[in-house]
């Protein structure tokens, strides 16, 4: 006749008292270790036969919570190597964070100052004017002497001025109008005729001095401006003594040096004088180009405009160029630094990785008993595949964490330095995390499956 066991104690084959908890392993279980098949009890008083109970309790199992808390118990068992590897993880992520918003703050940053410089810039020019050949072909300027005037009474402008090359029919620069050995040679400089808002609309900063007016230039005055490049070939670094120089036999008062133009540098290198001046000394005929600075995102509507401005009868006859959009300029800059440093988050991420999976592994082979033990008392292969996948799992989601956190860290730092703007996508440290688990479930995959491999009597043999 067979009867139940018990329900607080349960003899074993060997006559050993289980108390009740392991009593449920061991009937959920088996005492062979096999997870499925029912636990067979034989009580036998007198010759090998006996009656035998058997309790199926369905297929075995373990609660989250438990094995959340026997995963943390093994890292805290050694919080020192546990840190030491996750620290791996912490590089890794750190990087791929700290790459992906510093080169999103840096393509923004960069496309708030092409905004400012290159994307309010209008250039009108003749059409054909920068074709090989323009001058022998015959391309002559339309642009009228009041283009400045024009142009500013357009809504959006910021500045507008002409600039035009004047041909110095081979005549040369130096700076006394006497010989003097010491004095430098003649140059050959390039020398440019503009309106009076040359130094606006070109985003020029003077060193020294200052730049001309409209008086000057309806006065045809001999006056100039130096750029940086060209004071120094000339030995001129101030103008408070009124310095003058020569161009061909005509002296002219130098009364500026432009120290930094944002737009058109060449001016840098060169000399500028009054537009009026140039149409009277040198005979220039009309303006070569007019620089437009504008109201940022209104240069396509004042390059559309313009022509019309500046022509009326004929605006088929000058072009207007304007900048591109600055989202090709963005990702140009975001593709450059990621492709950059995204290698090295990622080779950072596999060496946590292969951190992860060594400890895991070395751990696996320092609790070969405690793993016997669990499995002679009826844990299943799983169940410690389970347990050190999660040990492996929450290591790398700790190292996600505080790697996420370290890379915003670095993203912000680096914004204050430089005085930006930090732009960081939302997503990247909310997802990092998940990364840091992910690459932490992988590592440790093999030293999980190696751990579950462990037969109970062997694992106890070697244990002890």
């Amino acid at each position: 006749m067979r009867l139940p066991l018990p329900r607080r104690r349960q003899r074993s084959w060997d006559g050993m008292r289980f108390p009740a908890r392991h009593r449920r392993r061991a009937d959920a279980v088996g005492f062979d270790g096999r997870p499925g098949r029912p636990a067979d009890a034989a009580v036998s008083n007198a010759g090998g036969r006996g009656a035998a109970a058997a309790a199926a309790l369905g297929r075995p199992g373990i609660a989250p919570r438990d094995l959340a808390a026997e995963a943390m118990a093994g890292l805290l068992a050694r919080p020192g190597r546990s840190a030491l590897t996750v620290l791996g993880t912490v590089l890794g992520i750190g990087a791929l964070v700290a790459t992906l918003g510093v080169s999103r703050t840096a393509g923004n940053q960069i496309v708030g100052r092409f905004d400012k410089l290159a994307a309010t810039q209008v250039v009108v020019k003749p059409a054909g004017a920068d074709q090989p050949g323009a001058s022998a072909n015959g391309v002559t300027s339309v642009i009228p002497w009041d283009a400045e005037n024009r142009l500013n009474r357009l809504n959006g402008v910021a500045a507008a001025a002409t600039l035009s090359d004047v041909d110095l029919k081979g005549a040369l620069v130096r700076s006394v109008p006497v010989n003097d050995p010491t004095a430098p040679q003649e140059l050959n400089l390039a020398v440019r005729s503009a309106s009076a808002g040359i130094l606006e609309a070109l985003k020029a900063t003077v060193a020294t001095g200052r730049g001309f007016d409209a008086g000057h230039s309806q006065r045809a005055h001999k006056v100039a401006v130096l750029g940086k490049g060209a004071a120094e070939r000339l030995n001129i670094t101030r103008v408070d003594n009124q310095p003058a120089i020569a161009i061909g036999e005509k002296l002219y008062t130098v009364i500026g040096i432009v120290d930094d133009v944002k737009r058109n540098p060449a001016v840098l290198n060169g000399i500028l004088i009054p537009e009026g001046t140039a149409r009277e000394q040198f005979a220039l005929a009309a303006p070569g180009a007019v620089y437009v600075d504008t109201a940022v995102g209104a240069a396509r509507l004042i390059a559309s405009q313009a022509p019309v401005a500046l022509s009326p009868n004929r605006p088929d006859l000058l072009r207007a160029s304007a900048a591109g959009e600055p989202r090709k300029v963005r990702s140009d800059v975001e593709g450059d630094v990621n492709s950059l440093f995204l290698v090295l988050g990622g080779v950072s991420l596999l060496v946590g990785a292969v951190g992860i999976a060594n400890v895991t592994l070395v751990s696996v082979l320092e609790r070969v008993g405690e793993i016997g033990l669990r499995r002679a008392l009826g844990a299943a292969r799983r169940h410690i595949a389970a347990q050190f996948l999660a040990e492996s799992t929450v290591l790398g989601l700790v190292g996600g964490l505080v790697g996420a956190s370290a890379g915003t860290l670095v993203v912000v730092a680096v914004s204050a330095a430089r005085t930006w703007t930090p732009v960081l996508d939302p997503s990247l440290p909310l997802g990092a995390p998940l990364v840091g688990a992910a690459v932490g479930l992988l590592a440790g995959i093999y030293p999980s499956l190696r751990a579950a491999s462990l037969e109970p009597v062997e694992a106890l043999r070697s244990g002890t």
